[in-house]
């Protein structure tokens, strides 16, 4: 680690100069503004104006690249920040493989659309401007479509309607493009403190909380598809239960459903007093899974399969949430309230 020492300048003013190598790296010279990042643990990061700037572009070489992998480049430029991302053939034209990856990735992707296409390149831009969003309320997005997709699964194994399944099965596609999106959001408030305050954070602290609290919800769309899936795979799009059974499960899935929204608002509102009654709600409903199972006659082995599968789903995003609750606990600990005073 390398020290400066602070000289002052005026009465008020303190100074340190920056290092040589670093300004010429970043083409930083006499009369430049840079931006300043305070943190806590008295941490101070200086960014220069190249770091600030949104136009970005990132070029993949597919000449090496099956369509598979050009796709995954293409989604991990787009979390990085990239404005524009180009896909180039060195030798020749891009193969009809290569191009519909590229059309996969862009219907995968909030915001990004061609802007320039040649035998040989392909240009997409995101137009997405993160003023339009905080990630306060694509979090609360998240969990919003999660659980809509999570109670028209149970919803449809209960009437055995697999219209509805398939009607969750689509809000899929909704939910990643939300948790991308969050994450190139959470990538690029990292690197840009302007950023950062358009996004609705004071500071960068919360980032890594909100990058864990946002793969939880991506977890629990996942949860919400698997019961979705189950619906479609049997015969009568139903399980073979009787219906106080069914009222249990559904039941279940309502209080999943507060818990989840409980952890997130504890989150994005800082609430160290909802993070409890989270903690709660999950130590109430823990033995559900294992009540109903316990509960149920004895049955071919494939339908049990089956219920079980249901009821781990349920009690997975159960966890995810509870997860979400113990960082939200975290970042409401990290500032002043009625419980804590921070020195």
């Amino acid at each position: 680690m390398e020290t400066r020492k602070v000289q002052r300048l005026g009465p008020s003013t303190l100074a340190m100069t920056l290092p040589a190598e670093w300004a010429s790296a970043h083409d930083v010279e006499k009369g430049d503004e840079v931006s300043l990042r305070m943190s806590g643990k008295g941490t101070l990061t200086v960014l220069s104006e190249s770091a600030n700037t949104d136009d970005s572009e990132a070029i993949i070489r597919a000449d090496d690249l099956d369509a598979d992998a050009v796709e995954r480049a293409i989604v991990a430029q787009y979390v990085l920040g990239r404005r524009v991302i180009r896909i180039d053939q060195t030798e020749g034209a891009l193969s009809s493989d290569h191009i519909n990856a590229v059309y996969r990735a862009e219907t995968q992707l909030m915001g990004l659309g061609v802007i320039e296409e040649t035998p040989e390149s392909i240009a997409i831009r995101c137009s997405v401007d993160p003023e339009d969003f905080t990630l306060d309320n694509l979090l609360e997005r998240l969990e919003s479509t999660g659980s809509t997709m999570r109670g028209e699964a149970v919803k449809a194994l209960a009437h055995g309607n697999p219209d509805l399944a398939q009607r969750a099965l689509n809000r899929e596609r909704q939910a990643n493009k939300i948790f991308v999106l969050l994450l190139r959001l959470i990538f690029t408030s990292y690197q840009n403190p302007n950023l950062a305050r358009a996004v609705g954070l004071s500071d960068g602290f919360p980032l890594i909380g909100y990058r864990s609290i946002a793969k939880n919800l991506e977890l629990t769309a996942d949860n919400a598809e698997d019961i979705a899936e189950i619906v479609m795979e049997t015969d009568d799009h139903s399980l073979h239960v009787d219906s106080d059974t069914v009222r249990r499960i559904r039941e279940f899935t309502d209080d999943v459903d507060e818990l989840t929204k409980l952890a997130v608002e504890s989150a994005v509102e800082r609430d160290y007093d909802k993070t409890i009654e989270a903690r709660k709600r999950f130590h109430e409903i823990g033995d559900r899974e294992q009540e109903i199972l316990s509960d149920l006659p004895e049955m071919d082995n494939e339908d049990l399969l089956q219920v079980r599968e249901v009821l781990v789903s349920l009690k997975q995003t159960a966890e995810h949430a509870m997860r979400n609750a113990e960082i939200a606990a975290n970042l409401a600990l990290n500032e002043e309230s009625e419980h804590t005073t921070i020195k």
